[in-house]
């Protein structure tokens, strides 16, 4: 079953290849990519959301309590390896990824509203990532006893959140704001270069590391295809009981579905050693979400298609 992992592997002693100098450079391309995101989000966009609690508070209520929680109620079913299970937990803990408002546009979803959220995700994830992770693998005892063992102190767990997302978020908007014509100029160079930059690290740690993709990839495929698929079905399924229009239902499935991946590995190299069942589920993860989200955009973006129903 592809939910179950093999008992006789030695999920954690799985080691891929990305060393200091690696994790540098995936610090650096971070803060650049969001330094980017940021560029296009203006003091408006946190207006809009203000004018619109209730899209606010259903978009927060799923990316940041509803997956979590969730996630946490399929590990006690799924029972996984302790490390992918803290390696889910990882997931649904970060906030969203820096292409769902790419993907939200191509979808015919609510832009502004893609780009309100991930503005106030970014901000709050500063805290919550961190609170969301130390409580549910506290509450877990296989994964208390890794948490035991590498001793994450929450503090500097925030710090470096605070590092690598809200200071490179904080100067994008500050440049937004008081020199917009440069910040354009910046912006139609930096975000298709980021995005480059963030597909070629994860072409280089694929082909560095073929051997245990092509190895071991079967032991997380499952999992995260279930979990990812379960994240946009959290996402839509909240805003359509909470009566959003549909525009905003694909805005929120996706802000909630793309989860940032590449932070959630940076984390698990910076503070878990690059454990292996943990880092092995958030690099596939990072490559299949960018793949569901694409297909998931080109389907809501076909004219035909109608998800009122």
């Amino acid at each position: 079953m592809l939910l179950k992992t093999n008992g006789d592997i030695p999920i954690d002693s799985i080691k891929i290849n990305f060393d200091t100098e690696g994790l540098w450079i995936l610090n650096i391309a971070l803060a650049i990519i969001m330094f980017g995101v940021a560029l296009s989000i203006k003091i408006d966009d946190f207006k809009l959301l203000i004018k619109k609690p209730k899209i606010l508070l259903v978009g927060v209520f799923s990316q940041f309590f509803l997956l979590p929680a969730l996630t946490f109620v399929a590990i006690l079913i799924i029972k996984p390896h302790p490390s992918f299970a803290l390696g889910m937990m990882m997931i649904a803990a970060c906030p969203g990824g820096n292409i769902s408002n790419f993907f939200s546009k191509m979808a015919k979803g609510n832009s502004a509203l893609s780009v309100s959220l991930t503005a106030f995700a970014t901000v709050i994830c500063l805290l919550m990532t961190p609170l969301n992770l130390q409580f549910y693998s506290g509450l877990y005892e296989p994964t208390n006893e890794i948490i035991k063992t590498v001793q994450l102190d929450p503090i500097e767990l925030f710090k470096l959140v605070l590092l690598i997302l809200g200071i490179p978020i904080v100067l994008g908007m500050l440049l937004n704001h008081y020199f917009e014509e440069i910040s354009r100029k910046i912006e139609v160079l930096l975000k298709p270069f980021s995005i480059i930059i963030f597909l070629t690290l994860i072409m280089i740690a694929f082909y560095d590391n073929i051997d245990v993709f092509l190895n071991y990839i079967h032991l997380v495929a499952g999992l995260v295809i279930f979990h990812n698929i379960g994240a946009y079905f959290i996402g839509f399924y909240t805003a359509k009981i909470f009566g959003l229009e549909k525009r905003d239902r694909k805005t929120i499935c996706i802000e909630t579905g793309i989860q940032n991946g590449g932070l959630g590995l940076l984390l698990i190299f910076q503070f878990f050693d690059g454990l292996g069942g943990m880092a092995l589920l958030a690099a596939f993860w990072s490559i299949w979400d960018m793949f569901s989200g694409m297909v998931l955009a080109a389907f809501w973006g076909r004219k035909s298609i109608n998800i009122n129903s």
